[in-house]
């Protein structure tokens, strides 16, 4: 779907029904129509629009030359919707920001809540026709929501976490899993894209001025916020995850031993009765209830001297 906006002069943000000078082209999920029109019309590089959908692609900065084209890909938070519906996990994916020489374009290959976000007409002092700005407050954007999501994972780990104390099962670890894997992809997304900003800051073809320079600022400072919250979670979260598995597996090692003490006790009736009734001569009090009652007394001895060594517990 391709969308057309452009910034008035008193800051508001409205549709236009072409592409103008000053205009912002919003490409979610494009077909192969709209790609050819993003090609053919626009001049953009192919190589740039098959970039920003590979939803494999990590984040960089590209320049053409050639047609004087700058491609600034990023990373973006979003909610794993093919996940169990049941277990709440995350993923990142990437945004193409193309700026031309006469306006910029957006490219994704799905409709997520960035986009939505500069289209609703949310973000504050919004404006198409400075580029550089404009991809600053993408990138300022992406590190909010990034912000907004760890809280969430955060959130979410405290609540399967307090479920484990309760009752250890298979699902809540997976969960725990699930998020352990989703911080890893954040922690992996953030460090790409602060990476990027810095070869923004370096790259000498986009253009920064004094007045963005508190946006530069507040960017880095929101990115650099986030990588230390993903990396601090994935911390506890492992840890959380590595802590429950070593205690089931120690209730697992005390059950054992336990059916062990009782296979023991169990046994030793048979071994009595094995004795008893053997073609033998010579045994002691040989009548039925004699064995029944040594049979009984080991038993109870037996388990008392389990019970009273702590080692077996």
């Amino acid at each position: 779907m391709l969308s057309f906006y452009k910034t008035d002069e008193n800051g508001n943000l409205h549709t236009v029904d072409q592409v103008c000078r000053g205009c912002w082209v919003s490409a979610v999920a494009p077909d192969e129509k709209e790609q050819e029109f993003l090609q053919r019309e626009m001049g953009i590089v192919p190589e740039f629009v098959k970039a920003s959908l590979d939803a494999e692609e990590t984040s960089y900065v590209d320049r053409n030359e050639e047609n004087d084209q700058i491609l600034v890909i990023v990373d973006y938070p979003e909610q794993d919707s093919q996940s169990n519906r049941r277990m709440t996990s995350y993923i990142t994916l990437p945004i193409g920001v193309i700026l031309l020489e006469g306006c910029i374009v957006t490219i994704a290959n799905q409709p997520n809540s960035t986009v939505n976000a500069l289209e609703s007409g949310r973000i504050k002092d919004l404006d198409t026709r400075y580029k550089t700005r404009f991809l600053l407050q993408v990138l300022l954007l992406i590190s909010q929501e990034f912000l907004t999501y760890l809280r969430q994972i955060e959130k979410l780990s405290t609540q399967t976490e307090q479920r484990l104390y309760k009752s250890m099962k298979n699902r809540e670890l997976i969960h725990m899993l699930e998020l352990d894997k989703s911080l890893v992809y954040f922690s992996t997304s953030l460090k790409g894209d602060e990476l990027t900003l810095n070869k923004i800051m370096r790259f000498k073809d986009i253009p920064l001025y004094e007045e963005d320079e508190e946006l530069l600022e507040d960017v880095m400072i929101e990115i650099k916020q986030a990588i230390e919250m993903s990396e601090i979670y994935s911390n506890i979260n492992s840890r959380t995850s590595e802590g429950f598995s070593n205690v089931i597996n120690n209730n697992m090692n005390i059950i054992m031993k336990r059916l062990t003490v009782i296979t023991i006790v169990m046994s030793i009736p048979n071994m009595v009765y094995g004795f008893y009734g053997m073609n033998v001569t010579g045994l002691p009090v040989p009548f039925a209830w004699f064995p029944m009652v040594i049979s009984v007394v080991l038993s109870i001895l037996c388990w008392f001297y389990f019970e009273k060594n702590d080692h077996y517990d």
